[in-house]
């Protein structure tokens, strides 16, 4: 069960927040030090309005942290008090996995992005089939997917889940959900959506796992840019060889992209 901190506590872990990780339109995340000695990430909100913040922090609580699953990043605590909503998760050595894909880190070899691919799947599965109610996160997308010391994956950032009763396979949302390239078509229609939106998210992931490039490269030749589209018109005119080639795959790991490829256009 998740601790709740005072933002005193919260001061002195973070050593009067000197150190920041990241930040984003939800706040800023900065590592900290518990008094056991457990290095954290301190994820503190900020928003327009206080209504969306605590929207997110109820998200947050009320959903990762009833959960434990090796590829859901862990949720300690948090503080909820009248200057100070924070959350305290566990602290993700290797940051997140876009900066392996798109940015200055290109390092990680096929076989370490599929173990990413299949650990994220893992994660993902367990929100929707084995928890007490099925978790909808909404926002699966490279920069939500953090790397541990070893690279293993975590799912994280759930300040747009949502807790769904089984007996209801579909559910209504309000306002906008997701990220625009990886958020399923249905969210930004008003239809009642499915679990399915996030299997949508993970097949646009594989994608950019399986070409190291972001989905839309508008300085790429345009039979190129929008990379799934161009996947599925390879793989149906029987010329993966020629997909191989345009994301340099080596022979060895053939067989593993093309069974990501399979998944990716399902």
């Amino acid at each position: 069960k998740p601790i709740r901190f005072t933002s005193e506590q919260l001061r002195i872990a973070t050593d009067n927040y000197s150190s920041l990780l990241g930040s984003g339109g939800y706040g800023e995340v900065y590592k900290g030090n518990l008094t056991n000695g457990i290095t954290v990430a301190v994820k503190v909100l900020r928003g327009n309005s206080d209504k969306r913040i605590e929207e997110q922090f109820k998200a947050e609580v009320g959903t990762i942290g009833k959960v434990h699953h090796f590829n859901l990043v862990q949720l300690y605590g948090f503080c909820f008090e009248r200057d100070l909503r924070a959350l305290v998760y566990e602290y993700m050595e290797n940051g997140s996995l876009d900066r392996y894909l798109f940015h200055e880190k290109k390092t990680l070899g096929y076989e370490k992005l599929y173990e990413i691919a299949v650990g994220t799947a893992r994660g993902i599965a367990y929100l929707h089939e084995d928890c007490k109610q099925r978790i909808i996160h909404y926002d699966i997308k490279p920069g939500n997917i953090l790397l541990d010391s070893n690279f293993n994956p975590k799912v994280a950032d759930f300040g747009l889940a949502k807790l769904c009763n089984r007996d209801n396979t579909h559910t209504t949302i309000t306002g906008g959900r997701g990220t625009p390239g990886y958020a399923a078509p249905e969210l930004w229609m008003p239809f009642p959506v499915t679990h399915k939106c996030d299997v949508y998210s993970f097949g646009m992931l594989l994608f950019e796992i399986i070409g190291r490039r972001r989905n839309l490269g508008i300085n790429l030749p345009e039979s190129q840019e929008w990379f799934p589209l161009w996947v599925w018109k390879r793989f149906e005119a029987g010329e993966f060889a020629e997909l191989v080639i345009a994301c340099g795959i080596e022979k060895r790991h053939q067989e593993m992209a093309e069974r990501m490829v399979k998944v990716a256009l399902l």
